[in-house]
C-alpha cells in the first residue's frame, strides 16, 4: 500500500501505511443491497407481456449503471487512496485510472491538528489537519483509522526531521567536534528547545 519499498529514498524508512477508514464502505454496501434486492423484486414482479424481456434488460441495465456510480466507483477510490508516512515524508497517493502522489516532507510540516465527533470517537477514525510551508498549504485528511496513533507517529516524525542527531550522529556541535552532552536531552531523550 502506498509507495513500494525500491522507491524510498537512502536511509528513508517506512513508519505507518494505510487507507481511509472503513466507514467509507458503509454507504456504498447498503447501495449494493437496496439495488440489489429492488432489481431483483423489480425483475420478479414484471408481469409476463409481450415486452417482459426488454423491461428485464432494462432493469439490469439501469442496476449495473446504479451499482457503478454508488457502489463501485466508491469502492476503487477507497481502495486506491493512500497514506504513507516515513521518516522523511508523508505521501497521499489517489486516483483510479490515472495516480497521484503528493508528498510533504517532513521538514516543512508546521502544524499538525485532529478533529473528530462521537462517531469518530467510537470508531477511532477522524480528520487529520496537516499545515506545511510547501505549495500545497494546509491539506484536510479526513476519515483517518486510528486517528490519535497516526498523529503520534506523524509527531515523532516531525521532531526526528527537525532532530535528525537524536540516533547520536555527531554533528560537530560539541567541545572539540565531540558529540554533544547528555545533559541537552530532556527526560523523555527528546532536545531541549
Amino acid at each position: 500500500m502506498g509507495l513500494p519499498d525500491h522507491h524510498l529514498t537512502e536511509g528513508e524508512q517506512r513508519i505507518r501505511s494505510f487507507r481511509p477508514h472503513w466507514r467509507q464502505l458503509v454507504v456504498p454496501f447498503l447501495a449494493l443491497v437496496v439495488i440489489v434486492v429492488a432489481s431483483g423484486a423489480a425483475m420478479f414482479y414484471i408481469p409476463d407481456f409481450e415486452y417482459a424481456g426488454y423491461a428485464r434488460i432494462a432493469v439490469a441495465v439501469i442496476s449495473v449503471g446504479l451499482l457503478t456510480v454508488w457502489s463501485f466507483v466508491p469502492y476503487l477510490k477507497w481502495k486506491n487512496t493512500s497514506y504513507l508516512i516515513t521518516s522523511h515524508r508523508l505521501s497521499i497517493g489517489t486516483g483510479v485510472l490515472s495516480k497521484s502522489h503528493d508528498d510533504i516532507p517532513m521538514a516543512k510540516v508546521n502544524t499538525v491538528s485532529a478533529e473528530q465527533t462521537l462517531v469518530e470517537r467510537i470508531l477511532g477514525s477522524g480528520t487529520l489537519h496537516v499545515e506545511s510551508a510547501g505549495e500545497q498549504g494546509r491539506i484536510e485528511l479526513r476519515d483517518i483509522p486510528h486517528l490519535q496513533e497516526v498523529r503520534a507517529e506523524l509527531f515523532r516524525a516531525i521532531d526526528e526531521a527537525d532532530d535528525p542527531d537524536e540516533d547520536g550522529e555527531d554533528d560537530g556541535a560539541g567541545e572539540a567536534g565531540g558529540p554533544k552532552p547528555k545533559g541537552d536531552l530532556d527526560g523523555t531523550g527528546r532536545r531541549r528547545r
